[in-house]
């Protein structure tokens, strides 16, 4: 294993751990938050609970759109993608 293989590896245990904190600790944030505000509003579980489902549907949809556009990235790059425009052979 040479270096570079090692800091992408290294750079992929970062990344997951980072995601791993944010997916846990966002709505932990978010539902403290509301329950806070339920205190306060006196309506305890309601904000709570949309605060919480809101911060979970956020985190799933970030977590989508930077999927979908590395994968774009790395579909983009390989060998097997269609040549573009400029590299493009002129018709005969």
């Amino acid at each position: 294993m040479d270096g570079r293989d090692q800091r992408d590896m290294y750079r992929g245990f970062g990344d997951g751990f980072t995601r791993a904190f944010e997916m846990a600790l966002t709505p932990a944030v978010f539902g403290a938050f509301g329950y806070l505000l339920d205190r306060w509003l006196g309506i305890v579980p309601v904000v709570t609970i949309v605060l919480f489902l809101t911060a979970v549907g956020g985190q799933f949809v970030k977590m989508y759109y930077t999927y979908d556009a590395r994968m774009r990235v790395h579909e983009a790059a390989g060998a097997w993608a269609p040549p573009q425009a400029h590299e493009a052979e002129p018709p005969v």
